[in-house]
């Protein structure tokens, strides 16, 4: 089923605090469909975790949906994305594709090229540097991520206070969690030392931080916004013995952090929610819109929480990948 014969009806975006809860749905037997999944590799823990729920959707949904397959591709960079894409569509004839961009730019014209040709496309997590390609975006509240966190350090902090802060890989996501967390401490006087990409990455985010040291001989708290680069960022600060001179938030909820914070250790005061699982509920609604008549277009953003050493129990998966 392509693009043009795709049921869509929602065109406000939809706010939700959770994974989306997916009824079973009677498949057409008379029919058969492809559905191409390209995610980046598991390069850090985050996408760990993205990757495994990814193959335990598609596990799960093969069973429940015998007429569909699925083509999946994990790519280690852009250009290798890029032509995984272009195989499922060559020599996969693929009725969807789910796309979490390796990153914004490279990908936007080769997922337009596979929107014009009417597949239907899925953007998951990092979205297209141009708007109005996908039919279906699914993602982490990206805005309500930098706002939350931006809003702990304004209550934290005070005048003069000075930070430093860690970015992601160059996206359109990035963009938006700088930009609401930078929205959130306006006005509050604290001084933002440098920004620099870690690119979520525990090697990278340990050497930044190694320059940031180096370089300020005061910095009070650090916004690394990735557990990844969150404990690359303190393996660096434990390294130059200044632990008690800051502290350090991530995101996403990863269960080494979460058990830190269990611990009551002070260099990790808060953290952010982000889940992996989206993957999860970008390929279910996917493939809830080949075989039901269940509209699905538009967008669907899982809210972003504030994790604290008090409720942090709630949010320990012991049993997780991530």
């Amino acid at each position: 089923m392509k693009r043009r014969t795709f049921l869509s009806a929602i065109a406000a975006s939809t706010m939700l605090a959770g994974a989306a809860v997916i009824m079973p749905a009677t498949a057409q037997e008379d029919e058969s469909y492809t559905i191409g999944v390209a995610i980046p590799s598991a390069t850090h823990g985050f996408m760990g975790g993205l990757n495994w729920h990814a193959q335990d959707t598609i596990a799960r949904l093969g069973r429940t949906y015998p007429n569909i397959e699925f083509v999946l591709s994990t790519a280690g960079d852009a250009s290798t994305m890029v032509n995984d894409i272009e195989d499922m569509v060559a020599t996969r004839d693929i009725d969807a594709l789910v796309v979490l961009p390796f990153e914004s730019e490279p990908l936007t014209a080769p997922v337009q090229s596979v929107a014009e040709q009417d597949i239907w496309v899925t953007v998951v997590d990092r979205g297209l540097s141009e708007e109005g390609i996908e039919d279906l975006y699914v993602a982490g509240d990206n805005t309500g991520f930098g706002r939350v966190a931006g809003e702990y350090f304004a209550e934290a902090l005070g005048e003069g206070d000075k930070i430093v802060v860690l970015r992601g890989i160059p996206t359109t996501l990035d963009n938006e969690r700088v930009e609401a967390f930078q929205a959130a401490i306006e006005g509050s006087g604290i001084e933002v030392l440098d920004m620099q990409h870690g690119n979520w990455s525990r090697d990278d985010a340990f050497n930044v931080m190694q320059d940031y040291l180096s370089r300020f001989p005061e910095i009070d708290a650090v916004w690394a916004a990735d557990d990844d680069m969150a404990i690359g960022a303190l393996e660096a600060i434990a390294q130059a013995g200044r632990q008690d001179e800051m502290w350090v938030v991530g995101g996403a909820g990863m269960k080494e952090v979460i058990q830190r914070m269990m611990d009551g250790d002070p260099q990790l005061p808060v953290n952010v929610t982000y889940p992996p699982a989206q993957i999860s509920t970008a390929i279910e609604l996917t493939a809830l819109g080949l075989v039901s008549s269940s509209p699905v277009s538009g967008r669907f953003i899982i809210a972003s929480q504030r994790i604290t050493p008090e409720n942090a129990e709630n949010f320990y998966f012991p049993d997780s990948p991530f």
